[in-house]
């Protein structure tokens, strides 16, 4: 969009609707079920709220509709006849609803005869003919035919993003078709016809061959099958038509009474709200806090009581100690453990709620003073990237905390000191490095903070990552860590805000049940970290392990906050193309079968695999029945077409439904990039996972999955950098085996896979051809896995008994890689564990106690666990190092992913040069092994052309 003046337009009855049925029943005078219902007021409220504060308008107007018919039902007297009619509760809210609306600020329209999606789809045109940018703020699909260069949807509620890339992604047409693809597949919310039996994929598929519906009218009797069938019958009916009529926004409503002004929009400029009258309204309907938010009201400190007094009542435990129970019983793990155990258990606590200007200096004092503060906060989301502080909590020594609430809006909400201000005050002790802080999973906190414009630096401890190093196969959440560290219990979210479509917003919650909530949970980090962090420093290894964890989660939030540029029309391309091969695939497969069938469905294909095509089966399901999984498909497309059309359809639906639709609807809409959110607790080995969306499983074996990358790109004037270690994990092997001819390969620079095949089938170097090449680089990595003959020959292709002698003859001519092998079998025998160059453990629970089956696979663990975890170290400290020279340097350059043992970057087109140079100096000087590392780079415009 341009830099032009802003339109919204607020599609309110769709709003409201939602807003209803998402709220608890809220009520004037709580727990008086005859009290006037207030759940959706106070929905709208919030959903405008998040308008203004995301989108600078300089034109705004919600739009409702009216309860008399309007032209569609004079033309289709069955439209939205299955709409259930309007809850009773719901109706007695629209008039408040728009009283309120006026109020904020935002001008109405509410036209009797025409429908709320004509207006806005009138305004809309009218305001990007004159090149106005117009943002519609709706969940409703239908809207996005009005989609063009001017016009976007943006659903406020779920943060979808609908431009003209967006629509095509989720739909797989463009908006300019969007009328002919509702017209075919109909509506069943609105009662529009449609063409029976055709669905979105018919749809797609039909519009793109023929180009329109009209081409498609024009070619109806060439069309094949049922659905060409009731295609032509839906033509000849008239059916078809009317449901184009139907379906087809009007954007030339006569809106000269309502908005006389127009084409001119300065009538629907926004106004500041009117502040006496809103307060009357809020006090009207109970929202208490909303009206103490305007000012002039008192403060109530009779609420805070019970929290100040001390102790709070016992309560359930949180969610995440269901994982917790089994270690109830268990004994602090040294005497001082014991000793913090049984004083968290004891003593009074002392919870302060901080209502007062006064109140506030005195913690600010406090933890301005104190050698360690414990930080926490409270907010509206579990999206790190979106999510804004509703309370933050603080603790300086055991049994002492406070909350200070911020943007508590419930009914009986005290008045608090103002948000801005209290941020503004802490945030040069945030911001001070020399004041060290403590917090649990303090990445989420950070961005947090950068939401409200701090970087919040001095964060030594995260009691999350204190757990994750001694403890790696153990739950890390606060409630478990409580629990079996400090045997206390505490309040969990679900008791204050309930469950599934009853919860409630945190900022609703009264302030004394979250102080408590809040004060327990600074308390509760702090008291474990007296327990964890004694045992990280009686141990060398594991703590220098650890501060590598605390240094990475900062790199981790600044990868995060870089986010990726994600080219939208690319992956709108890429989507359509996958859309109509996967047509084409479902076609062939039921060609190939002689009938359509489900292709998704296991009975089914069972009936047509084995009964009607006679395939052999393979394997059975633990209940006898036929098995259609993965492994059984791959195994039959050796010999059958059909498996091998069903896997690629497997593969390209999953992509498909993956990353090429949803990618670019993840964008951050004031960012305009995707921001991954990469864990860090979670993988036994150290390795990282990230999801939202998750960058790491992006297929890069087949050339639709690689193409995906083509979609990550770098802004203009820059490149993307694709940095990554050269086959790490064999040097690690190397340096831990000590192999001498493993070494050697390395240091003299070999190509290892052409080395191992000259060892394995003793040939000259120089005489080793492709394929052998290719069966050593399968027995390299395979062994590392710990691979068996059995796989090892299922990988290649060949005979058990030829792939047990490549084995065989491997170990001879690298003796020293099967001794390591066994003694790191017996080590983990002997210690439960296995460690990482490092010093990292990672525990191997059946390597003692197991089954068959499963003894084995720790034995495998236990010799790839240490490379893997490594390798993990490796790409750790290479984030920190290359995070730390770019800031040294105050450089424009930025990672922006990581991706196993790959860094990514984009940055500027004149430090190309640069990053050329320093980055794979940098990687390879972050460990001294007994092989030289080694990173390369890439440049291109985009991730893809990087490699």
């Amino acid at each position: 969009m341009s830099n032009s003046k802003t339109l919204v337009l607020i599609d309110g009855s769709s709003y409201l609707y939602r807003a209803y049925h998402a709220m608890p029943d809220l009520r004037a005078e709580p727990g008086n079920p005859e009290s006037p219902a207030t759940g959706a007021i106070r929905g709208m409220i919030n959903m405008l709220q998040a308008i203004r504060k995301d989108v600078a308008a300089d034109y705004a107007v919600c739009v409702f509709d009216t309860s008399g018919p309007t032209f569609r039902d004079t033309l289709y007297p069955e439209y939205k006849a299955h709409r259930s009619p309007m809850p009773d509760d719901l109706r007695s809210q629209i008039e408040p609803i728009h009283e309120v609306v006026r109020l904020l600020g935002w001008p109405v329209l509410a036209i009797q005869g025409v429908e709320a999606d004509d207006v806005i789809g009138t305004l809309a045109k009218t305001a990007a003919a004159q090149g106005v940018n117009v943002v519609i703020s709706s969940g409703d699909k239908d809207l996005s035919q009005l989609v063009d260069s001017h016009i976007m949807v943006m659903d406020t509620m779920s943060g979808k993003r609908r431009d003209v890339a967006g629509v095509t992604a989720e739909f797989g047409v463009p908006p300019t078709q969007m009328i002919d693809y509702q017209a075919l597949v109909g509506d069943a919310v609105d009662n529009v016809p449609g063409v029976s039996k055709v669905g979105p994929k018919t749809a797609v598929k039909w519009l793109a061959e023929h180009g329109s519906l009209d081409g498609l009218i024009a070619a109806a009797d060439g069309i094949k099958g049922v659905a060409g069938q009731n295609l032509r019958d839906a033509i000849a009916s008239g059916q078809l038509a009317l449901s184009r009529q139907l379906v087809t926004m009007k954007t030339d409503c006569d809106l000269s009474a309502e908005v006389p002004t127009l084409p001119v929009l300065d009538a629907l400029a926004p106004r500041e709200p009117d502040t006496a009258p809103l307060r009357d309204f809020y006090e009207r309907y109970g929202f208490k806090g909303l009206a103490r938010m305007l000012g002039g009201a008192a403060p109530e400190p009779d609420a805070l009581e019970a929290v100040k007094a001390g102790r709070k009542p016992a309560a359930k435990p949180r969610a995440d100690q269901a994982t917790g129970d089994m270690f109830a019983e268990e004994q602090a793990e040294s005497d001082d453990a014991t000793t913090e155990a049984e004083a968290a258990q004891q003593r009074p606590l002392d919870y302060d709620v901080v209502l007062t200007w006064e109140a506030f200096d005195q913690w600010l004092a406090k933890i301005s003073a104190a050698q360690l503060t414990a930080l926490d906060t409270e907010t509206t989301s579990l999206d790190e990237m979106r999510a804004e502080i509703v309370g933050i909590s603080l603790s300086v020594e055991p049994g002492a905390a406070a909350y200070i609430p911020l943007r508590h809006a419930g009914p009986d909400a005290p008045e608090q000191l103002p948000a801005d201000e209290v941020l503004q005050r802490l945030k040069p002790w945030l911001e001070d490095a020399a004041r060290p802080k403590l917090g649990q999973h303090v990445k989420y906190d950070r961005h947090v903070f950068a939401n409200a414009g701090i970087e919040v630096h001095g964060y030594v401890h995260d009691t999350m990552l204190q757990s994750y190093v001694l403890e790696v196969h153990r739950p890390h959440g606060l409630a478990s860590l409580a629990l079996r560290h400090t045997n206390r219990t505490g309040i969990s979210y679900e008791d204050l805000c309930g469950k599934g479509a009853h919860q409630i917003p945190f900022a609703q919650v009264p302030v004394d049940k979250a102080a408590a909530y809040a004060c327990e949970d600074a308390d509760q980090t702090l008291d474990v970290h007296r327990v964890l962090w004694p045992q990280l420093q009686a141990n060398d290894g594991l703590r220098g392990v650890y501060e590598l964890e605390i240094a990475t989660s900062e790199a981790l939030f600044r990868i995060e906050r870089n986010g990726v540029l994600i080219d939208a029309a690319t992956l709108a391309r890429q989507s359509n193309d996958l859309g109509q091969r996967i047509v084409q695939l479902e076609q062939e497969a039921y060609d190939i079968a002689g009938q359509p069938f489900n292709l998704a469905s296991p009975k089914q294909l069972g009936e047509i695999f084995f009964d009607k095509l006679g395939m052999p089966v393979v394997k059975k399901t633990a209940t006898g029945a036929r098995s259609t999984d993965e492994e059984v498909l791959e195994k039959l497309a050796e010999d059958y077409p059909l498996p091998a059309k069903l896997l690629e359809h497997r593969s390209l639906s999953k992509l498909k439904g993956t990353y090429t639709d949803k990618l670019a609807q993840l964008a951050l809409p004031r960012t305009g990039r995707v921001h991954t959110h990469y864990a860090q607790a979670v993988a036994v080995t150290g390795r990282l996972s990230s999801n939202d969306p998750n960058l790491q499983n992006i297929p890069i074996r087949t050339p639709e999955g690689r193409r995906v990358r083509e979609a990550f790109i770098a802004a203009p004037g820059h490149v993307i950098a694709s940095a990554d270690y050269s086959q790490i994990e064999l040097r690690i092997m190397a340096h831990l085996s000590g192999d001498e001819s493993l070494l050697r390969a390395f240091h003299e620079g070999r190509d290892v896979h052409r080395a191992t095949a000259s060892e394995v089938f003793n040939v000259e170097l120089e005489q080793v051809s492709s394929e052998q090449r290719r069966y050593a680089k399968v027995i390299n990595f395979g062994l590392i896995y710990g691979m068996s003959s059995f796989g090892l020959a299922k990988n290649l292709g060949i005979e058990t008994k030829a792939a047990a002698a490549y084995i065989d003859r491997y170990f001879q001519r690298y003796p020293g890689v099967k001794r390591y092998m066994d003694e790191t079998v017996e080590f983990a025998r002997d210690h439960g564990y296995v460690e990482t160059v490092f010093g990292r453990r990672l525990y191997l629970v059946d390597i003692n106690g197991g089954s068959g089956p499963r003894k084995k696979a720790a034995e495998r663990q236990a010799i790839n666990a240490p490379m893997q975890g490594t390798a993990a170290d490796l790409i750790k400290k290479a984030m920190v190092a290359v995070q730390a020279e770019l800031d040294a340097r105050q450089s424009e350059v930025r990672v922006i992913m990581q991706v196993h043992d790959e860094l990514v970057f984009e940055l500027p087109e004149g430090e190309s040069d640069w990053v050329r140079t320093e980055i794979p100096r940098l990687m390879a000087g972050v460990a001294d092994l007994k092989v030289p590392l080694l990173a390369e780079v890439g440049l291109g415009p985009n991730w893809d052309k990087a490699h």
